[in-house]
């Protein structure tokens, strides 16, 4: 269970890496839409794990690579945006959020069931 503070500063960064991404993306990354789903912080709020989505790319897992090798510019970006409010600029851990496509496979699993239908007799005995 995060705390207040921690839940304050892990949306802090969640709005401000969005805002990162969103403007930066294209000169960054090329055509490839990034969007922070979730930040968790920790206790001490030195280390942030950022989850990440990706749009309109075929490889996800490079996309995340390439987010990870320019790991330092993202971070002195966020710590130029924040300064103010914080203290400590945490260290960022990219991760891949796949939570669409795994609901996405689950929706797949469940319509492919073969669910028998109620016979009437049962219904009518009730």
């Amino acid at each position: 269970m995060d705390s207040k503070r921690q839940q304050k500063f892990s949306r802090l960064i969640q709005k401000e890496l969005g805002e990162i991404f969103q403007r930066d993306s294209k000169s960054l990354f090329g055509n490839v839409w990034i969007t922070v789903t979730q930040v968790r912080v920790s206790p001490d709020l030195s280390v942030a794990k950022v989850y990440l989505s990706f749009l309109m790319t075929d490889n996800k897992e490079q996309s995340l690579a390439d987010v990870n090798e320019k790991n330092k510019a993202i971070r002195q970006t966020l710590a130029a945006k924040i300064r103010h409010q914080v203290r400590i600029i945490p260290e960022l851990i990219f991760y891949l959020d796949d939570t669409a496509e795994y609901a996405a496979k689950m929706d797949a699993l469940i319509s492919g069931l073969n669910i028998p239908a109620a016979s009437k007799d049962k219904d009518e005995e009730e």
